[in-house]
Formats: C-alpha cells, sequence, structure tokens
C-alpha cells in the first residue's frame, strides 16, 4: 500500500511539473551506504519513476538556465566552460565565476544573489595546509598573500540563517583616524604647464544694446559676461590628479539587478582612474563602513579594488547621513591631498534613520566640515537610481556642497551617468575662480547678478560685485547676466570694468584675467538697435530655469494644472524664438520643457519620475553644468547644453563598454516598481533580472 502512495504522489508530481527532490550529495564527503535493502529498492523507484517529471522540468528552464550560465550575476562577464574558467554551480542550480562567488562568501553572503535562495554548500578559504586532494583556485593575485581555496564547504546542521555567525564580518574594526591613505606620486608637478592647459581663461562681455540716446536713464541694463575654461591635454600623466570618495548605497532595496549595475558602473570607474588618481570607497545601509582608504589606482590598486566592491551584498536600511559621514572622514582624515578631489553617493531610496523636520534643510545629512566655507570643502555629486529616492534630498545634499544632482532613471543608464560626471572631474583646469566687477563712470550702479546656484554679492553701495564660481572643467562655460543702472550722460559711457581670478589646477600658480570694459555710444538722437543675441539667449535661459522652479513649486502644492500651464507658457516663448534664430540652446529648452509637462500632468507622474526629472535640470542649469536627466534615449541625447569634449568622449567610453543587456535597457524608461503603474511601457527590475534565471 505505501509503495502505491509513493506512485501516485510521483505520478501527481509529474502532472504538476513539480520534481520529487533527489537525495543531497555531499561534494567533499565520502558518499554513505544504504543501511537497509528496503531503501535501496526505494531509491531505485523513486529514479525510475521521476525520470519523465525531471525531464519536463528541465525542457521548461532550458531556456533560463542557458541565459544563466552566460553570464555571471556579480561581475556581469561571460561564462564560458572549457576556456580555462573556474565556474561555480551552486546548490539552486545558478552558476558563477568560482572567485567572484568565492569572494561573496568571504564577506558573508550565503544566500543566491539571483534567487536569494539560502545555501547549504558554498566555496571557502582554507588554510594552506589543507588536505593535498582537494581542488584550489588562486582568482586574482592581490598583494596581500593568498590561500587556497576549497571548492565547497557544508554548514553546519545547526546553522540558524545569521551569517555573521559562520563567516568572517565584513565589517572589519575601522581606526579612529583615517589618515592611512596612499603615498602620492607629485611626479606630475613636473609637467611642463604648457604641455597641460592651452592658454588661460577666455572672458568676453556683451552689452544689451550698443547704443542708448544721450537724454535716456535705463533704470535696468543687461550686460552678459561669458567665461570659458581653457583646454586640456587628454593625457593621463598632464592632468590634475583626482582623490574621489565614493559613497553607495547597499540597502536591502539594491538587491539584485541594482546592485550588479552599480558594481559594472563602480568598475568602469576603477578602470578609468589612472595610477595618480587614487579612489576610497565607502558603503551605507543601516550603518556606513570604509571598504578601503584612499588607495592609488595603479594595476595592484584596481585590483584590490575590483574585488572590494564585487563583494557587496546588499541589505539593512538607508543611513545616508552616516554614509557622508565616513565618506567625509576619508577627505578630513588624509594625510596628503591630491589638486582636485570630490565625493559621489549613490542612493536608491530614502533616509531612515537621520531625523529631518520637513520644514529644515537637509544639511543635517552633510558633515558641516565639507561645507562651502569650511577647512575641508568638497563638492557631493549625487545620484538618485530609481523611482524611490529622495530626490529632494539628494538635491539638497548637491546645492549645499555645490555639486550636481543626476536622476538615473532606466536600469542600464547608472554607469552613463558617473562617466560623465567622472569625465569632467578628469579634466579639472581651473581651481578656486572668483568673478569681481567694478562699474566704471559715475552713477553707473550694480542692480542685480543672476548667478544661480554661486554664491553672489553686491557690494559698496552697487558700484562693485562678485561671483564665488570654483572648479572649472576643461572647456567648461559659464554666463552671468548682470544689470546696471545706466544713468544720462553723453559721448560714451564706460558701464564697467571686469575681471577674475583662480588658480592652476596643476601648478597652483595664482593666475589674473582683466576683461575689456564695456562702453555703449550715447548719441543725441534715438537710435534703433538690435538687442545682442548672446544677451537674449541667455535671458531666455534664465527666465526658463525661474519657470522651472516655480512650475515645480506649483506641483509640490498639488496645483498640477498650474505647473503645465507655466512650463506651456514658456515653451511657446521659445518656439517663437526658436522659429526665429533655429538657436541648439533654444531647441534643448524647449524640449526640456516639454518632457517635464508631461511629468507634471499627475500626481502619480510627478511622484514616480517628475520630481526628481525638474531637480535634475534645476540642478544642471543653476550650476551650468551637465547632469543626468532621466534614461539614456533619444531625447537625454537633446539636452547636452553644459556637456563638454572630455564629457562626451567619456560618455562614449562607457556606450561602448555597456554590457550588451544594459544598451538594450537604456531604451527601457523606468526603474519604477513593477506593481507601480506607468504611462509608459517599462521594464521591471524583476523582468531585468530574469536574464540571469
Amino acid at each position: 500500500m505505501a509503495a502505491a502512495w509513493a506512485r501516485a504522489k510521483r505520478a501527481l508530481a509529474t502532472s504538476l511539473c513539480i520534481s520529487v527532490p533527489a537525495p543531497r550529495r555531499a561534494i567533499e564527503d565520502a558518499p554513505s551506504e544504504m543501511g537497509t535493502a528496503e531503501t535501496s529498492t526505494s531509491l531505485a523507484e523513486s529514479k525510475s519513476d521521476s525520470t519523465t517529471s525531471l525531464s519536463i522540468l528541465q525542457r521548461t528552464s532550458s531556456s533560463r538556465s542557458r541565459a544563466s550560465q552566460k553570464l555571471c550575476a556579480i561581475c556581469l562577464g561571460g561564462m564560458r566552460t572549457g576556456l580555462g574558467q573556474a565556474l561555480f554551480t551552486a546548490e539552486c542550480s545558478h552558476r558563477f565565476h568560482f572567485h567572484c562567488i568565492s569572494s561573496n562568501v568571504k564577506h558573508g553572503n550565503l544566500i543566491c544573489p539571483i534567487c536569494r535562495a539560502e545555501w547549504k554548500e558554498l566555496p571557502e578559504a582554507q588554510p594552506a595546509d589543507a588536505n593535498v586532494g582537494r581542488a584550489r583556485v588562486n582568482p586574482i593575485d592581490w598583494a596581500q598573500p593568498e590561500r587556497p581555496m576549497a571548492v565547497v564547504r557544508r554548514l553546519p546542521h545547526t546553522y540558524s540563517g545569521n551569517l555573521q555567525e559562520h563567516l568572517p564580518a565584513f565589517h572589519t574594526p575601522e581606526a579612529g583616524i583615517f589618515d592611512d591613505d596612499e603615498h602620492i606620486d607629485l611626479q606630475f608637478d613636473t609637467v611642463d604647464e604648457h604641455s597641460t592647459v592651452a592658454g588661460s581663461v577666455e572672458m568676453k562681455t556683451y552689452a544689451e544694446f550698443s547704443a542708448v540716446q544721450e537724454s535716456i536713464a535705463r533704470e535696468v541694463f543687461a550686460i552678459l559676461i561669458h567665461l570659458k575654461a581653457p583646454k586640456s591635454s587628454h593625457s593621463a600623466s598632464s592632468r590634475a590628479p583626482l582623490d574621489l570618495v565614493t559613497v553607495l548605497d547597499v540597502s536591502g532595496s539594491m538587491s539584485g539587478a541594482k546592485l550588479s549595475l552599480m558594481k559594472h558602473a563602480m568598475s568602469f570607474v576603477i578602470q578609468t582612474l589612472g595610477p595618480n588618481d587614487r579612489l576610497s570607497v565607502v558603503a551605507f545601509s543601516s550603518t556606513a563602513w570604509r571598504l578601503f582608504p584612499l588607495r592609488r589606482m595603479t594595476l595592484t590598486g584596481r585590483q584590490q579594488a575590483l574585488e572590494a566592491v564585487s563583494s557587496l551584498v546588499a541589505s539593512g536600511g538607508t543611513n545616508i547621513a552616516d554614509g557622508l559621514k565616513k565618506g567625509a572622514k576619508v577627505i578630513e582624515d588624509r594625510r596628503l591631498k591630491n589638486p582636485v578631489c570630490s565625493i559621489i553617493l549613490l542612493s536608491d531610496g530614502q533616509d531612515t534613520y537621520t531625523y529631518r523636520d520637513m520644514q529644515l534643510s537637509y544639511s543635517l545629512l552633510v558633515p558641516p566640515t565639507i561645507l562651502p566655507g569650511a577647512g575641508h570643502h568638497v563638492q557631493i555629486h549625487t545620484f538618485g537610481f530609481g523611482s524611490d529616492h529622495d530626490s529632494a534630498a539628494m538635491h539638497g545634499i548637491a546645492q549645499l556642497s555645490g555639486g550636481t544632482f543626476s536622476f538615473i532613471d532606466a536600469e542600464g543608464s547608472v554607469q552613463d551617468g558617473f562617466a560623465q560626471c567622472i569625465g569632467g572631474l578628469l579634466s579639472v583646469v581651473v581651481k578656486g575662480m572668483r568673478l569681481d566687477i567694478e562699474c566704471a563712470d559715475d552713477g553707473v550702479l550694480l542692480t542685480s547678478i543672476k548667478s544661480g546656484g554661486y554664491t553672489s554679492q553686491v557690494a559698496d553701495n552697487g558700484r562693485s560685485g562678485s561671483v564665488d564660481i570654483g572648479d572649472l572643467y576643461a572647456d567648461e562655460e559659464r554666463g552671468f547676466l548682470v544689470t546696471m543702472h545706466v544713468p544720462a550722460a553723453h559721448g560714451q559711457s564706460v558701464l564697467m570694468r571686469p575681471s577674475c581670478s583662480y588658480h592652476g589646477a596643476i601648478t597652483m600658480e595664482n593666475i589674473q584675467v582683466q576683461g575689456e570694459e564695456v562702453s555703449i555710444q550715447r548719441p543725441t538722437h534715438f537710435v534703433d538697435c538690435q538687442m545682442s543675441p548672446e544677451v537674449e539667449r541667455e535671458y531666455h535661459r534664465v527666465q526658463a530655469t525661474e519657470d522651472m522652479s516655480a512650475a515645480r513649486a506649483a506641483a509640490e502644492r498639488g496645483a498640477f494644472p498650474e505647473a503645465v500651464c507655466i512650463l506651456e507658457g514658456r515653451r511657446r516663448i521659445l518656439e517663437s524664438l526658436a522659429a526665429r534664430s533655429s538657436d541648439n540652446q533654444c531647441l534643448a529648452l524647449i524640449a526640456e520643457l516639454r518632457e517635464m509637462q508631461e511629468r507634471v500632468e499627475s500626481h502619480q507622474r510627478y511622484e514616480e519620475s517628475g520630481r526628481a526629472f525638474m531637480l535634475a535640470g534645476l540642478s544642471s542649469h543653476s550650476c551650468q553644468r551637465a547632469t543626468t536627466r532621466g534614461d539614456s534615449t533619444e531625447f537625454s541625447t537633446q539636452i547636452h547644453t553644459y556637456q563638454t569634449p572630455s564629457m562626451v568622449d567619456m560618455l562614449q567610453r562607457s556606450q561602448v563598454l555597456v554590457p550588451r543587456r544594459a544598451e538594450t535597457l537604456n531604451r527601457s524608461p523606468t526603474l519604477a516598481p513593477s506593481n507601480r503603474p506607468s504611462h509608459r511601457p517599462s521594464r521591471s527590475m524583476k523582468s531585468f533580472f530574469e536574464r540571469f534565471t
């Protein structure tokens, strides 16, 4: 009777495509012998009766298995048997590079990165005197002493699910002071300046009108001051080296595809940095920890950095404040300093540990020691990943530090976002620039400076003013629209004398640039002059930025029709201007306003991506610096107003090296959760990761 019931149950499992579990086999343990003949007979019957169900399951899952066997979900590299690659197949049937999965296990991860199944058998490092008969592998030639690795270890039967009870904790004890940064090679100091930077900052001025009748006093007369940074050599040995700290969110919401894409983006950053650049990586979830100190990206440094990043595991909450605190400490405690320094922050969630009253600013998230005016000021470039990140907080952090906020809306765009940012940081040619304005003739007064996100002031009762610009990338441009009171006068009026000062990024030499005086003619009769096209273009850019800010304020109040009306009104003005001039900047603004208009048409759209998209746009326009806004589709290629040649070059490198699946995903609009409806077709995270399963 018992045998009949067993056969009936197996038949039912076959009809439902449910396999009968096979007996677990210990890979390293010696096979045990059966205790009785009855057990042996039962196993034989089980094997013969389950053949049909197993074949059905194999055919059903063949397409999925084929994909997972071709790609390693940890490093995103290819896997092929017979080519000298050591591969590990887990008990859940997913396959990985042996050195990738053993690194994960070594740092405390006992679950499958794909299906999240808990493992009982896993790769493990063994002492050097392990049994000779065991298989070993040395994944990479690291600087620290290596240990042979046994292929598989079985967890004890008392395993409770707590990873830290059985493997060494990843969070190693940290020193109280991070003064263990690697020594800097000062070879770049000997580079000839003329072979590094071509010329100095170029300054041009444009008056609104070339002439004003002598009897007329103008209360508001606009002047554009345009600055352009010099070109830079493309050689890594003839540019300013970089100290970079990346602060990476590895909370539970980053699991799966997000973590894999972040690792791939970090791999691109690591491979892009040169031997004089230094990198430190800070990870945070419920708490923050430093993976390694500021380390030069030599061949050995790159290998160690890649191993550390590949070992990251997603779990826990989101503590952005602790991550930035740890990243700031790396900057503050370093013994030596490279000329350029920056922090990159990536997060897909909201800070769940720092108390923040919505009436207060986001300064609680940023350590005061790195804010402008502090002794260790450093810009923080923030990246909001997906639809659930706190875009207001990320924008606030960037704004407080003088950095930029980028919105990564598509699954395959995180590497492109990092690439564009790194392209700028690796091309800094100007440090600490300041623009000074001095009024010339009596009665001429400076009334305002449209400086966007840069600190500016009008002093001496309107007789002078200044703008603190900071660093500039090679070929980067800045435009500042100033307004002046121009009194009645005859002959000629000299309005202002602009100048700027800065330090060369490599030599740190103090450089002064004196601009030409701005003057206009004062004829006795009325003159019908055309408005300067440069002034008109900048005026419309400033007005569009102000309308974007007003539309966002309306959307925050829930007045979405009002927000749409504001954006549509500005877009129509620009369309009429574009019909006359066909200006590229004008066309880019039109495309951007149209996209914003679509994303604020409803509460759902605004919460899903509208707020983040608008804040990324405002960050770009206020800093006059390129940011990532949304995805890498046809739309984003139209919004390249502030991109420099170095950014474009790095972005092209990223798109050439991007994995095939990420290239496909760049055409997928959002990272919205799969249970949230979207107005556009999108591929959810679950469907993306099915490529690995």
